[in-house]
């Protein structure tokens, strides 16, 4: 069966962004660019909620971003084409390779898991994935821990009051101070 596995960035404290939005934080650089690169191939489709689609149409047009180098065209070539399915009660379109969800995320990933496949189906997204949490249904998280408290914003982990025990299945540290932490979820 196909695994749902959550994959963000964070910083220390625990955020997926910072109280006013932004995640530009320090350690990102090539090192762990190609990391996500080399992730993103493991994936067959993407599950996403409104913020984090608008924010990967950044990359639907390559051609407009002048300081786009190898690395950059690596992975739009490969998110571009990738099948995306997007949780939104306010867009009534969307771009691309992407689709508007029609069921819940439960039946979504029920529907999706049944398909053939051996790729991932990864949630993107701190709110989708919260739901997907609190569901049950997320198999691994996939953490680039960044060297940096920011003090609020939006949280990696649901707080739902739930318990979840996790076996570390793999860890890396690139030479910027980011962690990489993959966990799966004991069932």
């Amino acid at each position: 069966m196909r695994k749902v596995t959550y994959s963000m960035g964070l910083s220390l404290d625990g955020y997926v962004n910072g109280p006013d939005g932004t995640f530009d934080w320090p350690g990102f650089g090539e090192e762990v660019f190609a990391f996500s690169i080399e992730e993103i191939r493991r994936v067959d489709v993407h599950l996403m909620g409104r913020n984090l689609y608008e924010t990967m149409l950044y990359w639907q047009d390559p051609a407009e971003q002048p300081g786009f180098g190898e690395a950059e065209w690596t992975w739009a070539r490969l998110w571009n084409p990738l099948p995306k399915v997007v949780f939104s009660r306010t867009l009534s379109s969307v771009e691309g390779a992407a689709t508007l969800a029609t069921r819940s995320l439960a039946d979504e990933i029920e529907a999706l898991r049944a398909q053939p496949g051996d790729g991932d189906i990864a949630i993107g997204g701190a709110s989708l994935a919260k739901q997907a949490a609190e569901l049950g249904l997320i198999d691994e998280y996939w953490m680039r821990v960044y060297p940096v408290l920011v003090g609020g914003g939006n949280t990696y982990f649901a707080h739902d009051e739930q318990r979840v025990d996790l076996e570390l299945l793999d860890a890396r540290t690139f030479t910027s101070g980011v962690q990489f932490l993959r966990y799966g979820v004991v069932r």
